[in-house]
C-alpha cells in the first residue's frame, strides 16, 4: 500500500562558494560552483525513471540552476515559498564567527536578528505542504538546506526547532511520504548523496 501513496522528493541545490565556506545564505543569489554544477547533473541519473506529477523550485539561482541541470527546468514551477530561511543580520556569516559574539548561539533555538521569524518560516512551510499534499502523484522540489529541514519537520508534524536534527548535504536527495495511509506522514529517505539511482 505504501508504494502506491504519493511521495515528495526533496533535492537540495548543489554546492556554492558559501556552502563550502559555511556562510549562511538566504537571499544572496550566488551561483553554483563547477563541482556544484556537476553534482546537479548527477541528480538526473539518480532520478531517472521516476515520473513526477509536478516539479517546483525556489526562485533563487542556485536552486533553479540545479533544477535545470538535473533536467527538470522546462517543467518546473517557481514557488516563492521555497526560498531559504531569511537570516537577517547573519546573512553571509558563519556560525563559528557568530558564536564569537554570541557564545552558544543556535539557529533553530535563537533565530537571527532582523531575520525571518520562526512563525513566518513555519507558515511558508505549512503553505507549501498543503499545496504539495494536494498533488495527485509524486512531486519533486528543488530548494535549500534549512528550509527543506523545516519542511520535513512540519511534514512529520514537528515544531520548527526539531529541524535541527535533519542535516542535509548539497545535491542530496530525500523522500517524504506515508507509511500506511495519508494520515501517517513518514520520512522514507534522508540526505542521500550517493552516486547511484534512488532505491
Amino acid at each position: 500500500m505504501a508504494d502506491l501513496l504519493p511521495k515528495l522528493y526533496l533535492a537540495r541545490h548543489g554546492e556554492t562558494e558559501w556552502s563550502l565556506s559555511g556562510q549562511h545564505t538566504s537571499f544572496t543569489d550566488i551561483p553554483l560552483t563547477p563541482r556544484g554544477e556537476e553534482n546537479a547533473r548527477r541528480l538526473a541519473e539518480r532520478l531517472k525513471g521516476i515520473e513526477f506529477a509536478k516539479v517546483f523550485t525556489s526562485p533563487l539561482v542556485r536552486a533553479r540552476r540545479t533544477c535545470e541541470l538535473a533536467g527538470y527546468g522546462a517543467q518546473a514551477v517557481v514557488d516563492p515559498d521555497l526560498v531559504e530561511w531569511g537570516y537577517g543580520d547573519y546573512e553571509g556569516r558563519r556560525t563559528v564567527d557568530i558564536r564569537q559574539e554570541r557564545p552558544g548561539w543556535r539557529l533553530f533555538r535563537d533565530g537571527c536578528p532582523n531575520g525571518e521569524s520562526f512563525e513566518a518560516v513555519r507558515e511558508r512551510a505549512d503553505r507549501a505542504i498543503a499545496r504539495l499534499r494536494a498533488v495527485p502523484g509524486d512531486t519533486l522540489i528543488f530548494a535549500h538546506s534549512h528550509f527543506l529541514r523545516i519542511l520535513a519537520a512540519r511534514w512529520l508534524g514537528l515544531p520548527v526547532a526539531e529541524a535541527r536534527r535533519f542535516v542535509l548535504a548539497t545535491a542530496s536527495l530525500s523522500v517524504l511520504g506515508y507509511e500506511h495511509a495519508l494520515d501517517e506522514p513518514a520520512l522514507l529517505l534522508w540526505n542521500d548523496n550517493s552516486c547511484g539511482p534512488l532505491p
